[in-house]
């Protein structure tokens, strides 16, 4: 990565960062851009190259992962299934601690997750990120799964492998919310993302 690119990335991280102190403080809605632009010491020409609504300052880092499945799938070992890849993958997620599978109970991921899911205009944009990775994974698994099965078969699939992840994500924040600690979650979030994935793989089976 060349020096232009890293001043690049440093910029976006640094308005990024602001954005989401700001908001944490303040609330997403009591901030403006400019507020944003001025506390990060850029213009507001130059924040918006970087992020072209307000909403994606905070939700960037869902889109970071928009194309996460699609590599799984694509990247997998040889004899591996798409499924298995992808029910992989969740699991390496858990045993890091990702925040993105639900199960991290860091303060400041806490508060981050509740600030998107307290603010409407966040939870919507999350939800077109999570349309694209949709839309995404299922040209990949069309690929993959080739012409054995109903064309309508990939779309299909992929809106499962995105609902279950969004909903077991959402059951382990739940629980962590509610006091229990990410340890003391994990046996549960595995024993959930395997239920989850052999569910699914079941449905495949009958998909011809």
């Amino acid at each position: 990565m060349g020096l232009r690119e890293r001043k690049k990335q440093r910029t976006r991280k640094t308005i990024s960062d602001t954005a989401i102190a700001l908001f944490l403080e303040h609330g997403f809605d009591q901030v403006s851009v400019v507020d944003i632009a001025a506390m990060a010491e850029v213009s507001k020409p130059t924040l918006f190259t970087y992020f072209p609504a307000k909403e994606d300052l905070v939700v960037h880092r869902f889109a970071d992962h928009q194309t996460a499945g699609s590599t799984v799938v694509e990247q997998r070992p040889p004899g591996v299934s798409a499924l298995d890849a992808l029910h992989q993958h969740f699991l390496d997620g858990l045993a890091a601690r990702d925040p993105i599978t639900g199960l991290n109970d860091d303060s400041d991921v806490l508060a981050f997750h509740s600030l998107v899911y307290s603010t409407p205009s966040l939870v919507a944009r999350v939800g077109e990120y999570l349309s694209q990775a949709e839309q995404t994974l299922a040209r990949t698994l069309a690929d993959t799964l080739g012409t054995e099965y109903r064309e309508v078969t990939a779309p299909l699939l992929a809106g499962q492998v995105v609902a279950a992840q969004r909903l077991l994500a959402s059951v382990n924040w739940q629980r962590i919310v509610g006091g229990r600690t990410a340890d003391d979650v994990f046996p549960e979030a595995t024993a959930d993302a395997d239920h989850a994935f052999a569910l699914l793989r079941r449905g495949l089976l009958g998909a011809h």
